[in-house]
């Protein structure tokens, strides 16, 4: 997901006319691979359940790992960033990722889980100072006025990453060949898994290969604006003024005065959660409704998309191998499904663009948190498919909720603009903690269409932030 800049964004000194649409590529590469790294973990996850024998509780501990990591590391990244700047902090970023993504090679030759989750961690640990950092250079890089569009444009690369890499995860992790899949159900158990567990090699490895190349080309190649150049702003556009033009002194002493703002920590909190747990358990979920024949049209999209991504496994030196959708739902199915389910959240953001712009955004957010509540529950009320692509349409209702719960919650803050910002981006560790709460009711609660009552809830909660708690009190 992409994250909206902190605070509003700021207006750029006058300097000479100058292109940024090199530095501007740059950033839009960042923003994919946010989004193609993050959601790579909904096809990672059923993988390392598999490979590493694990329950659904144990398993959602690779979503923890990931997202623990904002929590953890978003007050360190601003220090990071106040010692290096903003360009080397960047440049220590892809770094840290690239250790993380080396990781997955010690871990998927012992075939450690918790290896797995160190290198998940470092991942995010790599990403989370990214984001600190890369946000606000989208905003500057380029005139004022275009700033809007230019956080448009990297949301939209971020999305597309994010439905394009459970696509090409699920053919590396869950494809092959015929012959392949015999072989491997041939071996004992020991041998099975260990063979499986050298799949992902090769897209850490290749992930890897990139961030160094990419860090190597901010460090030496590319030379960003200096963020410090750039007035500070002073986030008083809420605040009250006395008649001789002072700031009048507001009687809280915190952003967390503000209830609309709590309010607001909570609705990003289970946003981030829901849209997570959604995508993480969305193969698990289709392999527990025991579907047998899959529709015709379900196999039109799988075989489509799969003739459309499927050589992309030639870039982890792999022949290009068909998904088999005659014997109903397969992980690889369920990966094409969870890659439409981010494909929703792409579509979704590109048509609420214009929306956001006619209708006023609370209605909106009103719609979709009330259509989301209402998919979820007619989903844990059905069976086989239909019960699936319930969960999939979420996505479409995920798209918008970001950019509208975000200046909602900050709104009215006045001087605590950016305290309150801070607080909203470290509640994205919902990521961390809704799947694992999912998978200990999917593990000892009743199952999977049981754990699925929490998106439901959750999303209830962001209807009545939508309707009632987002007031300025």
């Amino acid at each position: 997901m992409a994250l909206a800049p902190s605070s509003p964004a700021p207006t750029a000194t006058a300097a000479p006319a100058r292109s940024y649409a090199g530095p501007m590529v740059l950033m839009t590469t960042l923003f994919f691979l946010f989004g193609a790294v993050t959601n790579f973990n909904d096809v990672l996850m059923p993988y390392l359940k598999d490979v590493c024998q694990l329950t659904d509780l144990q398993s959602s501990a690779v979503q923890s790992a990931f997202f623990g990591a904002y929590f953890l590391m978003s007050l360190p990244a601003g220090w990071v960033l106040k010692k290096l700047g903003y360009q080397r902090g960047i440049v220590v970023g892809l770094l840290v990722m690239a250790g993380g993504a080396l990781l997955f090679i010690p871990a998927a030759d012992s075939r450690e889980f918790a290896l797995f989750l160190t290198a998940l961690a470092t991942l995010g640990a790599g990403i989370t100072l990214l984001q600190v950092a890369a946000n606000p250079y989208v905003s500057i890089l380029g005139p004022a006025r275009g700033a809007a569009a230019r956080v448009s444009v990297v949301g939209v690369a971020n999305n597309f990453g994010g439905a394009l890499s459970p696509l090409v995860g699920g053919l590396v992790l869950f494809g092959g060949s015929v012959a392949l899949k015999a072989r491997l159900a041939a071996l004992p158990l020991a041998e099975r898994l260990a063979e499986e567990s050298k799949l992902v090699k090769g897209p850490y490895l290749g992930l890897a290969a990139f961030l160094m190349l990419l860090a190597a080309v901010f460090f030496f190649l590319v030379k960003l604006p200096d963020i410090e150049s750039i007035p500070a702003d002073e986030a008083v556009r809420g605040a009250e003024w006395d008649e001789d033009g002072k700031l009048k002194i507001s009687h809280r002493t915190s952003a967390l005065g503000f209830p609309h703002l709590v309010l607001g920590i909570a609705a990003i909190f289970v946003y981030v959660g829901v849209e997570v747990g959604l995508g993480s358990f969305l193969i698990r979920y289709g392999e527990s409704q025991g579907i047998k024949q899959l529709s015709a049209f379900t196999q039109s999209l799988v075989q489509g998309l799969n003739v459309a991504t499927n050589y992309a496994l030639v870039l982890f030196g792999k022949e290009p191998s068909a998904i088999d959708t005659t014997a109903g739902f397969t992980k690889a199915v369920g990966a094409v499904l969870v890659s439409s389910y981010w494909f929703g959240s792409l579509i979704g953001r590109l048509i609420g663009i214009p929306l956001l712009l006619k209708f006023h955004n609370r209605v909106l957010l009103v719609a979709v948190c009330a259509a989301g509540t209402a998919l979820v529950g007619a989903s844990i009320l059905s069976t086989g498919e239909t019960a699936l692509w319930l969960i999939v349409l979420c996505g479409l209702m995920n798209s918008i909720m970001w950019p509208v719960i975000f200046p909602l919650a900050i709104t009215g803050l006045g001087p605590f603009t950016k305290q309150g910002s801070s607080y909203l981006i470290m509640a994205i560790v919902g990521g961390a903690l809704i799947p694992p709460l999912m998978g200990w009711l999917a593990t000892h609660g009743g199952g999977l269409r049981v754990a699925f009552v929490v998106p439901a809830l959750c999303y209830l909660y962001l209807l009545f932030y939508a309707v009632s708690g987002y007031r300025v009190r």
